[in-house]
């Protein structure tokens, strides 16, 4: 795993800092095979790139996250599991996708449980606004896919018609609850916290056309 060169305390480790040290995608992905690339944009605590790098070796996983405090210890959980696979990023994931991120590169966009930020003054905190959709699209490889996975049938709702309004991708296509075999078997925090408490998750995936 690519991490922070200076740690945040003796022997912590911390998220690469893109607001203290801006890097290229060329930098970034220097020390990791490119061949199959998969983002997540907001990985909170990390257990979506913890668990998914541990399952999936062949694929390396760059997660971004605005929270220093999250970044970090995501980057602590992947480091702990032995996840070599998986880059921990500190940054902010509109300005990532849309400056440093370059085309066709990914096989898999995911953002898991965005805040919503309802009130109008709010809205421009958005992760997922036009500009961030059509990069994402962008930033795919054809036939690539990007996940949305939200607890807020409203934001749900209106995040799939953005999807159709603003970008040429396919969908969105149903994605069936899996079924959790031990007590962290969830996406994310939020997705357990969300099923433990008997709420629905609302899940779509989105393709992008081959040319």
């Amino acid at each position: 795993m690519m991490t922070d060169s200076t740690p945040t305390h003796k022997n912590q480790i911390s998220a690469i800092d893109l607001f203290e040290t801006p890097l290229s995608w060329q930098e970034i992905s220097s020390r990791f095979p490119a061949d199959h690339v998969e983002v997540e944009i907001g990985s909170g605590k990390g257990l979506f790139l913890t668990s998914s790098a541990l399952e999936t070796p062949s694929v390396h996983f760059v997660g971004i996250e605005l929270a220093a405090k999250f970044a970090n210890r995501a980057a602590q959980r992947i480091a702990k599991a032995g996840a070599n696979n998986a880059t921990m990023l500190r940054g902010d994931a509109k300005q990532f996708l849309e400056k440093t991120v370059p085309s066709s590169i990914a096989n898999r966009v995911h953002v898991y449980f965005p805040d919503p930020w309802w009130r109008n003054k709010h809205k421009k905190r958005r992760v997922l606004n036009d500009q961030t959709l059509q990069d994402i699209q962008r930033v795919l490889v054809d036939g690539g896919e990007f996940h949305f996975w939200t607890d807020v049938l409203d934001y749900y709702e209106h995040i799939c018609g953005q999807v159709m309004d603003e970008t040429a991708l396919l969908g969105p296509r149903y994605v069936p609850e899996p079924t959790a075999t031990h007590s962290m078997d969830y996406t994310t925090h939020f997705e357990r916290r969300a099923r433990l408490n008997s709420q629905p998750v609302y899940r779509a995936v989105f393709q992008k056309l081959t040319s």
